[in-house]
């Protein structure tokens, strides 16, 4: 096999173990006969008790996936995707990735250029509205992958999704960084930071994660909307001290902030909730480590930490490969 059919052939493999379909599939475990669904080392009785929300870029092609899989089981599902993303699955000819016709999962598309809109605030009130109505005898699936922060934007009242944006914007350009980012974020949002648990409660809720984050930290992954918030609003004061722009702030921001001590979710919030990591680039490198030793390679996994501009990333990795000497005998 030549050297370019060998790469072609571990990209390929590389990928295909981390599509969300297959990665949802070895997650969820269904009993057709006694209606139990398996997550893990818990167990789940389904009788008509079932609903699903979703948010992220690869949403989609879970949902397809989890629909199939869970049948009649499934009464009602939201999720919010990039827009566009049907169109660009029916022109790849992904049919695996796209929902059946008369699919129970309703699907917004909205934060086009991965930036929070009105057709994503849209989504996640109808998030919001459905985990809201939901009892202690009901299973809530949460579908979550990258890009979901973006695709659950629900400000606080008075705050608008405009000014929640313009703070983020402004300390960004001030240096501030993912973490500090993420801290106000979840202070002036309902569902992010535990809220969607929050919403969801006393229902029992399942959140199925593919991580885009180094290390797979499930609080910061689409800003953690099922897992409680560690930050006090004094975290988010200081932040905004340090960039300069608390004098700055909108009124509606000061309200919010002011109206809570702590976390506004509350930091037991989050016990009815079992939070699964079903998909990271460790179980890529995991995938290419093992069919590079297949084709006679010896395979080795430097890191599944490094970050940065994809180009000089790339240029490493080649610099890598030139002065790689030959395996000892």
């Amino acid at each position: 096999m030549a050297l370019a059919e060998q790469a072609q052939q571990l990209f390929e493999s590389t990928v295909g173990a981390v599509l969300p379909g297959p990665m949802l599939q070895r997650a969820l475990c269904l009993d057709p006969s006694s209606g139990l669904l398996k997550v893990r080392d818990r167990s789940f009785q389904l009788r008509q008790n079932l609903y699903l929300v979703g948010f992220g870029k690869a949403v989609l092609g879970m949902a397809a996936a989890a629909e199939e899989l869970l049948g009649q089981h499934l009464v009602q599902g939201v999720i919010s995707v990039p827009k566009g993303i049907r169109a660009a699955m029916e022109h790849a000819g992904k049919q695996e990735m796209l929902l059946k016709p008369h699919s129970r999962v309703q699907v917004f598309e909205g934060a086009e250029d991965n930036l929070p809109d009105r057709d994503a605030l849209r989504a996640a009130v109808a998030i919001r509205q459905l985990a809201e109505g939901l009892t202690a005898d009901d299973l809530l699936l949460v579908l979550i992958s990258g890009g979901g922060s973006a695709l659950l934007p629900a400000p606080i009242p008075p705050v608008t999704l405009e000014e929640k944006q313009t703070l983020t914007k402004l300390l960004a350009a001030r240096g501030a960084n993912i973490q500090e980012l993420n801290t106000i974020r979840k202070a002036l949002s309902q569902l992010k930071g535990g809220g969607l648990a929050q919403a969801a409660y006393p229902a029992q809720v399942v959140s199925l994660i593919l991580s885009d984050v180094v290390g797979d930290p499930v609080e910061v992954i689409a800003s953690g909307p099922t897992v409680a918030s560690v930050h006090s609003v004094q975290d988010c004061l200081h932040i905004l001290n340090h960039y300069g722009l608390r004098a700055a702030l909108p009124r509606s921001v000061k309200t919010v902030l002011a109206r809570s001590d702590s976390d506004p979710h509350g930091p037991h919030s989050c016990g009815h909730v079992l939070n699964v990591i079903i998909g990271s680039n460790a179980l890529a490198l995991a995938e290419a480590q093992q069919q590079a030793e297949a084709l006679g390679y010896r395979a080795v996994v430097l890191s599944a930490a490094i970050q940065g501009d994809v180009k000089s990333v790339a240029r490493f990795y080649g610099l890598l490969t030139r002065v790689a000497g030959p395996p000892p005998p």
